[in-house]
């Protein structure tokens, strides 16, 4: 395009104007236009909005990276450096035109303000402080003020800590911008992040969380200055110095004013300020900012586009050339420049440059965006790569840019390598949108996009994980807001996707990494209606569903509530409640009340069968068997009942009906030798003998056990005797016994395996029983034994003959 007939018009204001809105309004309403951004995050933004509304067939989004070209697009979205100009459209309009002041890209603004054209109609958008030396580029432009829609004013020092929501603060670092959003994410919840170096797709997941309230702050470099569209009320400068490029120096007060800007938004009012500890802003910037008024531009950077490609010595002196007006500075020693100086005395590039289209192919090749800027030589050694193949009119091989793209393709790693790598694709991106470049430049585009998109969610994702703790978010809502997003999955205590710990014994116990104080506090509050609910469940639950574990915890509906103690009393050990932080008194006492009336039952319903109807006919010495049983276990050896004498014969038929078996050596309970009954004594004997954890019974019920290693005081207390080397159940005591004494009354030898099969044992361990219970015992062979009485009985091992 070149200047013409076009009228030239200025739209000059500060942020929050509009401007950029109104230009694409006034572009849709030509049959073609084309609109240059200063970001391409902008651009695609844009972009998205033009699609949406008018058909993604009517426009084309061109930045160095990305190109949707459809087959006949009427408008075109692009970046300010990659404007195809070439293109005849009837509007044309350059955004952020006060750029041209920029020492990294000022050149490229000046350009477009002296070259691009519409063919009807040109806007250039931007700052006041471009007006004097626009009226001196341009002499016929029309100049239109654009009023801000709201106020901005300065509101002084604030900590991270007080920050409203709806703030960004701006820091211009990446190491700045992540200690910023830690400290946010500790105190608020979480940050959104926006750098630079992050692509499109990782920038728009990112604002998402921010624009959609998930996150009520934003931390960014001075990107969001060049007119990112976000909801922010106020702005927090974390920093008043920044690194441009080439040396630290203070922001002027119109970079302040274009980042302050971005606070309030249309007709809403918005604030500035700085973070503690940055001090205040100086008045006179303050004034500057809130009036909007900053001193005019002196200079603009220039660069000569009208190169010479006859020889190298021509290039550079045309790329040296000055420039036309003296307020224009002329820009020297860029990065492009740099690479062509640096490729030139290398002998492979010498060699190649056999034509003037050898040299403009080579300077194409310089301007390859360096978007990695490490500083290691990495960029320089590629340009010098592509420069072989494409100086003499060759192609990139495929092989070698699908080769690179594969080591890409990886999704491990921190922040910064995740970065680094989609700066990498970004470069080999850049490199297959440049026309013959490459063989098949629509696959790599693809594959290079698929790629880009992969790193992009991975980046997203860390950034999320980092910054980010929806926990804490989470707690900032209302207990009303929290329970109803609460998910309980058995103990599983989930909000969404987020694992926020577990309840256990009625207390909530955080995953790793949930340690705010807010959301244990709103978990806590938003679990008090499910531990209400887990209360009444235990209220209405049987006895039976209450069990005791070896700990002596008191468990039921799969948690644990209460832990039994030692006490004097055999059948009342002690309760106690364990800690059930869920639960205010109210309803630790209703766990209490009902806990307690189990206690009460758990031994009672042992000796239930002692209390039917019959027990009130029992005399002194029925009822003294019957105490005594109690304080036993149920089991009580003849010799300790001196009232059993006493006992008439209907006191012992009525005893027998009572399930009370009296017999030679003991007196017992036969419902209380095996089955719950056996575990409840063990737990009751173990508690009141201070045994943790507690003992347990033989398992499988047996009856009879080695009495060797065993514990012989417990045993005798769940109804065994020592009977030779066996601890024996006392009902099958008393069998062995009564048929022992059938046997001696026989003159013939017996088969001694109802025995065996009674007690469980060997042929040798029956033996032993036998004679410790007072029998002589003669054996011919295993199923022929002779036995007599002894008159003696043995409490252990005893002898026999053979």
């Amino acid at each position: 395009m070149t200047a013409g007939i076009s009228r030239v018009r200025a739209l000059l204001g500060p942020t929050n104007t509009g401007k950029t809105h109104r230009a694409v309004q006034a572009m849709l309403a030509h049959r073609s236009g084309m609109i240059g951004l200063p970001l391409r995050l902008l651009a695609r933004e844009v972009y998205d909005r033009i699609a949406a509304a008018r058909g993604a067939d009517q426009v084309a989004l061109v930045t160095g990276e990305q190109k949707l070209i459809p087959k006949a697009p009427r408008w075109w979205v692009c970046t300010v450096e990659a404007m195809p100009l070439d293109r005849r459209v009837a509007f044309l309009a350059v955004d952020e035109v006060q750029l041209a002041g920029d020492r990294n890209r000022g050149h490229t603004f000046t350009d477009r303000i002296l070259h691009a054209r519409g063919t009807l109609e040109t806007w250039f958008l931007g700052s006041p402080t471009v007006a004097g030396l626009l009226q001196q580029l341009i002499p016929d432009v029309e100049f239109d003020d654009a009023p801000r829609l709201s106020t901005l004013t300065y509101a002084g020092e604030r900590k991270l800590t007080s920050l409203p929501n709806r703030s960004a603060v701006v820091a211009f670092s990446a190491e700045q911008v992540y200690a910023h959003a830690e400290r946010l994410r500790s105190v608020h919840g979480g940050a959104a992040v926006v750098l630079g170096a992050l692509s499109p797709r990782t920038r728009n997941a990112q604002v998402a969380l921010y624009q959609s309230g998930e996150v009520g702050h934003l931390v960014a470099t001075d990107a969001i200055g060049m007119g990112l569209n976000m909801d922010v009320e106020h702005v927090a400068f974390g920093a008043l110095r920044k690194y441009d490029g080439r040396s630290v120096r203070s922001l002027s007060p119109a970079e302040v004013g274009q980042i302050a800007g971005r606070a309030g938004r249309h007709k809403t009012d918005g604030t500035f300020g700085t973070t503690a500890g940055l001090g205040p802003m100086p008045d006179d910037m303050v004034r500057a900012v809130e009036q909007h008024r900053f001193d005019p531009l002196a200079k603009l950077y220039w660069r000569n586009t009208a190169l010479d490609f006859s020889d190298p010595e021509a290039l550079l002196r045309t790329l040296g050339r000055p420039p036309p007006h003296p307020f224009l500075i002329p820009c020297r020693h860029e990065d492009d420049q740099k690479a062509l100086e640096d490729l030139l005395v290398q002998q492979p590039i010498r060699d190649r440059l056999s034509a003037p289209e050898a040299l403009q192919r080579l300077w194409e090749i310089c301007q390859v965006p360096d978007y990695r800027k490490d500083l290691t030589g990495a960029h320089a050694r590629l340009l010098g790569e592509l420069a072989v193949h494409r100086m003499e009119g060759g192609r990139v091989p495929q092989l070698l840019v699908e080769e690179r793209l594969e080591r890409l393709d990886r999704t491990d790693g921190d922040l910064e390598t995740l970065m680094a790598r989609i700066s990498w694709i970004r470069t080999w991106t850049y490199v297959s949108h440049q026309r013959n470049w490459t063989e098949d430049a629509k696959a790599l585009q693809e594959r290079a996009r698929a790629i880009e998109d992969r790193l992009s969610d991975a980046l997203h994702t860390q950034l999320t994980q980092r910054f980010v703790d929806r926990r804490l978010l989470l707690a900032a809502g209302d207990a009303g807001q929290l329970e109803a997003r609460l998910d309980i999955e058995g103990d599983e205590v989930r909000a969404g996707e987020l694992q926020l710990g577990r309840i256990e014994d009625l207390s909530f116990v955080p995953a790793t990494g949930v340690t705010a104080k807010r959301v244990l506090s709103a978990v806590r509050r938003a679990l008090k209606s499910e531990a209400l609910r887990r209360v009444a469940a235990l209220e209405s639950l049987p006895d039976s569903d209450i069990t005791v574990a070896e700990d002596g915890s008191v468990t039921a509906l799969e948690q644990r509530w209460a832990r039994l103690t030692p006490s004097e009393d055999l059948l009342r050990p002690g309760l106690k409640l364990l800690r059930i932080d869920l639960l205010q008194p109210a309803g630790r006492d209703r766990v209490r009340e009902r806990l307690r009336g189990w206690l009460e039952r758990y031994a009672d319903d042992l000796f239930r069968p002692l209390e039917r109807g019959p027990i009130h006919q029992l005399g002194p010495a029925g009822k003294g068997v019957v105490h005594q049983l109690r304080q036993r276990l149920g089991t009580v050896d003849v010799e300790e009942l001196v009232t059993l004498p006493e006992l008439t014969e209907e006191e012992r038929r009525i005893l027998a009906r009572l399930d009370v078996r009296i017999g030679t050596a003991t007196v017992y309970v036969q419902t209380l030798l095996r089955g719950p009954a056996l575990e409840r004594k063990a737990v009751l004997w173990s508690l009141h003998h201070h045994h943790k954890p507690l003992l347990t019974p033989p398992p499988n019920g047996p009856t009879s056990v080695p009495a060797e290693g065993a514990n012989l005081r417990f045993l005798s207390a769940l109804g065994y005797r020592q009977i030779g080397r066996r601890m024996a159940r006392v009902d099958m005591v008393e069998r062995v016994l009564a048929q022992a004494r059938r046997w001696t009354r026989s003159r013939e030898p017996i088969d001694p395996a109802p025995v065996l099969g009674w007690l469980g044992c060997s042929h040798e361990d029956a033996m032993f029983a036998l004679e410790s219970l007072g029998f002589r015992v003669m054996v011919e062979a295993p199923d022929r034994v002779h036995v007599a009485k002894s008159g003696k009985r043995r409490g252990g091992r005893g002898g026999r003959r053979r």
